[in-house]
């Protein structure tokens, strides 16, 4: 692995234009390509494409597709994750999806970041001669057991506890603590989840 992309993956501030980057994104687009081809009777063939393009996958990974997907080997998905339809991830930095996770449609897990003054954000000659942008990054991680409803975006440097709950159309800017129900823009933790929420208490 090159330098330039430990520090990436680091989230210290980097160049995405390396020849080891650009062949790592170029599969990783190519492959989400090929998966939002498929349906969901092609089962051999979507396991494949999940297999490359996410090598440090769980069991019972299950995306409906379509996907967009960044770089995808920089990427953990846990046991029985499920994706709905549109899912993004950007894994600029490790993106750590524990077991048993589902995302609703249009869920994104967002991990770069760029320069805040638009005279290091802009793209500019570097010290190479060529052209390009510096770009960092701050990594994702969500535990065991969580739910994060449709529309949701996880921004960078976030990490969701265990067992919580996301709610539509939120936008994940901090920490999530264990067990929580969070919703909003930015997303707050409105209160526990406990026992109380067991369907048996729910006037049905």
């Amino acid at each position: 692995m090159e330098e330039n992309t430990k520090k990436m993956l680091a989230g210290k501030p980097y160049r995405p234009d390396t020849e080891e980057l650009k062949k790592i994104s170029s599969l990783a687009h190519r492959l989400s390509r090929d998966y939002n081809m498929t349906t969901d009777e092609d089962e051999v063939e979507r396991k494949a494409i999940i297999d490359r393009l996410f090598p440090n996958h769980g069991q019972n990974v299950y995306l409906q597709g379509p996907i967009e997907v960044d770089y995808g080997q920089f990427t953990h998905l846990g046991d029985n994750f499920y994706s709905n339809f549109n899912l993004t991830i950007l894994d600029t930095c490790p993106v750590t999806i524990g077991n048993n996770v589902m995302c609703g449609p249009n869920v994104t897990f967002a991990t770069p970041l760029h320069p805040l003054l638009p005279t290091q954000r802009n793209a500019r000659k570097q010290s190479d001669g060529k052209i390009a942008d510096i770009e960092y990054g701050a990594a994702i991680t969500v535990g065991d057991n969580c739910w994060l409803a449709s529309n949701v975006t996880v921004c960078p440097g976030v990490k969701i506890g265990k067992n919580c709950v996301i709610g539509a159309g939120s936008v994940v800017t901090k920490d999530i603590p264990d067990n929580s129900l969070a919703l909003g823009v930015p997303a707050k933790v409105i209160r526990q989840i406990t026992d109380q929420d067991h369907l048996n208490n729910y006037p049905y």
